[in-house]
């Protein structure tokens, strides 16, 4: 058996620029990427960043330009989609408007020639997967948002696929729906056991619902962990910025020791946080954090400590964000939360604050 249910090994897809007669540009660019069987493994980033393409060529939509897709060790080469164990859901649902619930389902396998007698009890189990048992009378005009998502989920898993390919599919759901379907999706995949390749821009989304995490940015994979590894640890300022909020504290590096480097802001500032590789004296670095692992004024003492003057306070419900210029003039985000009955402000705009964090908490990014 193969070790992995998908993989790209150093896949590359251009296409003709269409601003530039003659000249090619990487839409995926040697990309690299192992998914394991029954994994939620979700392909994040930006438009335009390749996540789509990547998808397409699982599907057999798009062939490599060069590289390989293997699909349980087996190279696809020019297989068409039809010919591989996989299936897509798109965010558009592509539901036949004039054909029933159950007639949408089983179109598949009708397709696939599999005989009637077999066909009827596949779609009343796939539509129970999806927790639409009963809807197999019913229109799609009749359904809602939610419930045309979940039909067109119920067509794809109708065929027993081995790998299931969605597309950004709750895009187009209202954003309380979404997050109800994000928690059903997960549920849904680990009560099949097969494979979800997920695509989405959402940062959100993909943390909720991903085993793991491939951040895509200008056809490049930059970064592949679990949640806690792409929050936690960015490798780079680009996944550092694209996965929630985050500081840039900018300077030179002083010292190192160890995995602990002192990086020097100008006025007298020194912070310090933590590198994984080694780092010679004054390179230009950024310290990234985040802006919950700050804080205002704290009764406790950290390791980094700076005056700073608050110049924001935005109160949003659950925490307020607060933003504190530093004597280096740069500005430091603090988000503190509304954790106590009828929480107060911690400081007000104007006044001058001790902004605080621990190393811990803080990266060294170097590009």
């Amino acid at each position: 058996m193969a070790e992995y249910v998908v993989e790209l090994r150093d896949v590359v897809k251009e296409f003709a620029d269409a601003g530039r007669a003659g000249e090619l540009v990487a839409a995926v660019n040697h990309v690299t990427l192992q998914i394991h069987d029954g994994e939620f493994f979700s392909l994040l980033g930006p438009s335009g960043c390749g996540k789509t393409t990547s998808l397409r060529m699982i599907a057999g939509f798009e062939l490599p330009t060069s590289g390989e897709v293997f699909l349980h060790g087996k190279a696809m080469g020019r297989t068409p989609p039809f010919q591989r164990p996989v299936n897509t859901v798109f965010q558009s649902y592509a539901l036949f408007p004039h054909m029933t619930i159950g007639d949408n389902v089983a179109f598949g396998l009708q397709m696939k020639g599999v005989p009637k007698a077999d066909i009827a009890p596949r779609v009343t189990e796939a539509l129970e997967m999806v927790r639409l048992p009963g809807y197999e009378k019913r229109k799609p005009r009749q359904l809602s948002g939610g419930q045309q998502q979940r039909v067109a989920l119920a067509r794809a898993l109708v065929n027993r696929p081995e790998v299931l390919l969605l597309d950004e599919p709750l895009g187009a759901l209202d954003l309380k729906l979404r997050k109800e379907m994000q928690l059903e999706l997960k549920t849904l995949q680990r009560e099949v056991g097969i494979t979800f390749i997920y695509v989405t821009h959402d940062q959100e989304e993909a943390l909720t619902m991903s085993d793991r995490i491939a951040v895509m940015n200008r056809g490049k994979a930059l970064q592949i962990g679990n949640s806690g590894d792409i929050y936690e640890s960015p490798n780079c300022r680009f996944v550092a910025d694209f996965i929630g909020e985050t500081n840039f504290i900018d300077g030179k590096v002083k010292t190192q020791t160890g995995r602990s480097v002192e990086v020097e802001l100008g006025h007298g500032l020194i912070v310090r946080a933590i590198c994984d590789q080694l780092l010679s004296n004054g390179t230009a670095v950024s310290v990234a954090v985040r802006p919950e692992k700050t804080h205002i004024n704290a009764a406790t003492k950290h390791d980094n400590e700076f005056t700073g003057r608050v110049v924001s306070i935005v109160y949003i419900g659950t925490d307020t964000h607060y933003g504190v210029r530093l004597a280096s003039d740069q500005l430091v985000r603090v988000r503190e939360q509304n954790n106590t009955p009828g929480s107060r402000a911690v400081a007000k705009e104007g006044d001058e604050v001790t902004v605080s964090f621990d190393s811990a908490a803080a990266r060294i990014l170097t590009e």
